[in-house]
C-alpha cells in the first residue's frame, strides 16, 4: 500500500494499528472490516493453515493478529486471545447468540502452525461459544476460522459445549 500523499511506501511498526510513510509522515488509519478486523495491508511471511493464502498484519480489538483475506480466519497470540475476548464481550453494542452445537468433523481436521509448521492442537475451546480452535503449544497461538471469534464473544458466559 503506497501514500496517497507523495507515493511512498506505508510501513508498519511493531504493535501499532496504523501504517505510516516513511517519507513525508502521513499516517493511514484503517476502518474495521466487517469481522472487526482492522487489516493493515501488509503481507506476512506466514500461510494461512487453512487455505494456504499469505496471512497479512491486522488488529483486533487494539491487539495485533494475522489474519488470512480469503478465508477471513485469524492466528492470535494466546498472550492477547483473553483480552480480545473480554474486549469485546463487554463492548456495548454486543448482541448475545445461543451456540450452536459443536461439528464433531471438525476435530479431525489438521492444521500447521503459521510459524513453526508443526501440527497444531485441534480441539473444542474451553470457553464459551461451542467452537473447536486449533493451537500451537510451540509458538503460544491460536487459530480462529472465520466468525468463531464472533461465536465466542456472543454466546452466554455460564455455557458447557454441545456436541452433535
Amino acid at each position: 500500500m503506497n501514500c496517497p500523499n507523495c507515493g511512498g511506501p506505508f510501513q508498519l511498526d511493531e504493535g501499532k494499528e496504523h501504517l505510516h510513510c516513511e517519507y513525508c509522515g502521513t499516517m493511514h488509519f484503517p476502518e474495521p472490516n466487517a469481522d472487526g478486523v482492522k487489516v493493515l495491508g501488509t503481507e506476512a511471511s506466514s500461510l494461512c493453515p487453512v487455505c494456504r493464502e499469505r496471512l497479512v498484519h491486522a488488529a483486533v480489538s487494539g491487539q495485533r493478529t494475522l489474519y488470512c483475506e480469503r478465508c477471513r480466519g485469524m492466528l492470535i497470540p494466546m498472550e492477547t486471545f483473553l483480552a480480545v475476548v473480554q474486549h469485546l464481550r463487554n463492548a456495548p453494542d454486543k448482541i448475545s447468540a445461543p451456540p450452536r452445537p459443536v461439528d464433531r468433523k471438525d476435530l479431525h481436521r489438521e492444521a500447521r502452525c503459521p510459524h513453526c509448521h508443526e501440527l497444531m492442537d485441534t480441539h473444542v475451546y474451553a470457553g464459551p461459544g461451542n467452537v473447536v480452535i486449533d493451537n500451537c503449544r510451540h509458538c503460544a497461538a491460536n487459530w480462529l476460522d472465520h466468525s468463531e471469534l464472533k461465536q465466542i464473544v456472543s454466546a452466554p458466559a455460564e455455557h458447557a459445549p454441545q456436541t452433535d
